[in-house]
This record gives C-alpha cells, sequence and structure tokens, in this order.
C-alpha cells in the first residue's frame, strides 16, 4: 500500500491504525522510519550484524516505512532497499508513506537500474491512496492559543 498526501495530511495516522489492526489480528508489524532503517543498518554493519538487522525487516508480516524517500538515496541506502523489497515481494505486506508522488521516486532513488528494480517490485500490486487537504491535522488539531 502506498499512502501520499502533504505534511500533516494523516499518513502516519493511518499506517500506524492499519498496523495496530493488524497487529490485534496476531499479524507482526514493524514500523519504522525509512532514515532511521537506513542509519539502522549502516551502523548493524559496521558492528558486523548486518544480516541479522536486515532479517528483522524481511521477516515481520506488514512493515510500516514512513517518511519514503524524504531524502536522496546514497548507493548502499539503494543495494539494501532493493534486497529488503525483493525479500518481501508477494511475501509480506509493506506500507509506505510519502509526501512524493510515485511518479519522483526514480530520481530520489537515484541508480537508474535499481530504481526500476525498487520501484517494479513495489508499485505495480500497490493500492494507492491520496490524502487531500491543504492545511497540516497537526495545524487543526493542536493547541488552540486564547486571543
Amino acid at each position: 500500500m502506498i499512502i501520499l498526501g502533504a505534511t500533516g495530511s494523516g499518513k502516519t495516522f493511518l499506517a500506524n491504525a492499519l498496523g495496530v489492526t493488524a497487529n490485534r489480528n496476531f499479524h507482526t508489524v514493524f514500523y519504522r522510519r525509512l532514515p532511521d532503517l537506513l542509519s539502522d543498518l549502516a551502523i548493524a554493519r559496521l558492528e558486523g550484524t548486518y544480516h541479522k538487522a536486515v532479517k528483522r525487516y524481511k521477516q515481520a508480516q506488514l512493515l510500516i516505512l514512513d517518511e519514503w524517500l524524504l531524502y536522496t538515496l546514497k548507493d548502499n541506502d539503494t543495494r539494501d532497499l532493493l534486497e529488503i523489497m525483493d525479500a518481501r515481494y508477494q511475501k509480506g505486506s509493506t506500507i509506505f508513506c510519502s509526501q512524493f508522488e510515485v511518479g519522483g521516486w526514480h530520481q530520489k532513488i537515484g541508480d537508474a537500474t535499481m530504481a526500476d528494480a525498487i520501484c517494479d517490485r513495489i508499485v505495480h500490486n500497490a493500492y494507492t491512496i491520496y490524502i487531500g487537504g491543504s492545511d497540516s491535522m497537526r495545524k487543526r488539531k493542536g493547541i488552540k492559543k486564547e486571543a
């Protein structure tokens, strides 16, 4: 599933609600911001625990990746994502929360061949949800200041 929308539109809230529901139905769920996932894998590579770290992401029945492609990826990041997406393809469910349209993902991934491989494993079998609205939910639901 791909959830697209502007900052504060409720992408993370929706993805986590789906994750909680899956967990209540006894499915393993793992939530991670993509920048944190990539940082974890870089540290695990240095500590010699890379395969153990990658295994965690491969085995979850539902993996929620928030802030998907918020930053342009580095070469190691691209290879790590391809490994995880390939292992999960048609074996586990993944929710991607992103501010960026799918058409712009190739540019964020960088390497054209790797971008094709990663997107091919995601886009063609995905349901896409667009969350509209111009105001951030944080702005609308935040603390009201008295005049």
